[in-house]
């Protein structure tokens, strides 16, 4: 039985019918015929529907893609025609696969079949282009790692152009659609990750979220069109600069540039908060402007994806691969990270553009328990950049709080605040000082009175 799912085929069999696969103009067979072999040329199955009041059926998966073929005959067809000359007749059919099947059967029963002789040819005309993470993963799992590319090289139908970056985690290069002519980005894993099962995982997810997210804000994936010859990712090419140089170029950035900016990456953010993904890996380095000045978020290696936490099982902690500095803390206390983590990763990034600094400098990183996390102290912005208004730093403040419940409960809150003074806070600063400073108030009152006192005696004639 053969089962098309989404963009993987389920194959359950058992006995001597056999499921074979179309492989670059030869049969491929993916099941194993359940035989044994009397002489050379008498045979009798040991596994069949009836042998036993148990049966063991034989179950596999193997993915499929667009133009795909597979091929499911009795032994009353494959003994009495080549293999060879089965994928010719389909090959040389084109649309028309009846045709194809039937004159595949005739040419059997003029071989002199006289067996069950039943034969059915399935093309897969298209996939959908949205597959479960667990299909992703058991996917990447069976391609081979890709070999290292060089400029002019050719991979399943991509011409390499040049490389646009390459770190210890993968290499990502401009290629060119030999069919359609369009460039895009390809990455695969680096080579020093193919001993690393984790890297599997971070490529699933990457692919993965990239091809359900929909935002001008989120970089697209394309699905495979063909197949897969190794492992490797597909995006669209993307002119600009990453944030990082960005803060190198502008060191001191105006505030309605930051505000527009960080506008923008949260944008990309709630695309994933939508789905109930947390982007966990917002950095400098994975924020890119394009030449348009449209701000894109890449690589998603790190997502948090709401109840499908088997694919990142062997999956580091993302803060070890180079966003420590950004992350909230609850990540380094082990605590799961909601989207209350992002705000904070967003609000990191609004203080470094304004200030050129880090709220609490490199102690984050170091959190390893509640003793330590309480004793966090929020550096002032003010203290860096003191043409900031008072309300800008409230603003920041709240959204790096230590603690997640005490940060904004939406981000559109803390962009409205970026844009205005928090009314609350005004409020705030209109309060008398023994209700706003209730001690100091009292503690002077006191001074006051003291002082009264004493001038009472000696004044006293």
């Amino acid at each position: 039985m053969l089962v098309l799912k989404s963009a993987t085929a389920h194959l359950f069999h058992v006995g001597d019918a056999r499921i074979c696969r179309l492989q670059d103009n030869s049969l491929e067979q993916l099941t194993t015929d359940h035989r044994v072999w009397l002489s050379q040329d008498d045979s009798c199955l040991n596994r069949a529907m009836g042998l036993s009041q148990q049966v063991d059926i034989d179950y596999l998966t193997v993915p499929v893609w667009p133009g795909g073929v597979f091929v499911l005959a009795t032994d009353g067809l494959y003994e009495h025609l080549p293999q060879r000359e089965i994928a010719r007749a389909i090959r040389e059919a084109g649309d028309d696969l009846d045709t194809a099947a039937q004159q595949l059967v005739a040419t059997a029963l003029a071989n002199g079949s006289d067996d069950n002789l039943t034969l059915q040819i399935v093309r897969v005309e298209s996939v959908a282009a949205s597959r479960s993470n667990k299909e992703v993963a058991q996917q990447a799992q069976q391609l081979p790692f890709a070999p290292e590319l060089a400029s002019g090289q050719v991979l399943d139908g991509y011409r390499i152009i040049r490389s646009i970056h390459a770190s210890s985690r993968s290499h990502v290069y401009l290629a060119a659609d030999e069919l359609s002519g369009q460039q895009v980005a390809l990455k695969v894993p680096a080579v020093e990750t193919q001993q690393d099962p984790g890297a599997l995982s971070v490529f699933a997810t990457e692919q993965w979220v990239a091809q359900r997210i929909d935002s001008p804000h989120v970089v697209r994936a394309f699905a495979p069109e063909r197949q897969r010859s190794c492992l490797y990712l597909v995006t669209e090419y993307l002119q600009g600069t990453n944030l990082r140089q960005w803060l190198l170029d502008n060191p001191t950035p105006a505030l309605e540039t930051v505000r527009q900016l960080i506008e923008q990456i949260a944008r990309g953010l709630r695309a994933f908060h939508r789905l109930e993904m947390v982007h966990q890996d917002l950095k400098p380095e994975n924020i890119l402007i394009n030449t348009e000045g449209t701000v894109v978020l890449i690589d998603f290696g790190a997502t948090r994806i709401a109840g499908l936490q088997e694919l990142n099982e062997h999956q580091e902690p993302h803060w070890t691969r180079g966003a420590a500095l950004y992350s909230a803390p609850e990540s380094f206390l082990g605590e799961p990270t909601g989207w209350q983590a992002d705000q904070f990763s967003l609000a990191v990034i609004a203080y470094q553009m304004l200030t050129g600094q880090l709220p609490y400098g490199t102690r984050v990183p170091g959190i390893r328990n509640r003793k330590q996390l309480h004793g966090l102290s929020y550096h002032p912005a003010r203290l860096h950049r003191d043409n900031l208004p008072e309300w800008i730093d409230q603003a920041l403040a709240r959204a790096l709080h230590p603690e997640p419940h005490k940060r904004y409960p939406a981000l559109s809150e803390f962009l409205f605040d970026l844009r205005q003074p928090n009314p609350q806070w005004q409020k705030q600063h209109r309060l008398p000082l023994i209700e706003r400073h209730p001690v100091v108030f009292w503690q002077g009152l006191s001074a006051l009175l003291m002082l009264a006192l004493m001038l009472s005696f000696a004044y006293r004639p």
